[in-house]
């Protein structure tokens, strides 16, 4: 009998993380979709990032390193990987 409980402790622990591992699936869309339409909207004002911010990656894409000036982008920003390197393209 007790191994049939841990059993089923088992399964639904397994189907929470799955239920929780959906929303938070749900919830990156939204906010990509969302970040999408904003970038959409900043392009049709004109508004562009300024990058006299963030010298040191302009710096480093002047040098061509693009991979250390999306790092040091990162740090800068706390942005994540896949902002940055469009942030670095952009700039670049």
């Amino acid at each position: 009998m007790e191994i049939t409980g841990v059993f089923v402790l088992a399964a639904l622990m397994i189907a929470s993380f799955a239920a929780l591992e959906s929303r938070l699936g749900r919830t990156d869309r939204r906010v990509a979709r969302v970040e999408r339409q904003l970038d959409l909207i900043l392009d049709h004002l004109g508004v562009r990032e300024d990058p006299q911010h963030l010298p040191q990656v302009t710096a480093l894409l002047r040098e061509g390193k693009k991979i250390q000036a999306i790092k040091a982008y990162r740090e800068a920003t706390g942005a994540d990987l896949k902002e940055a390197k469009d942030a670095v393209d952009r700039m670049g």
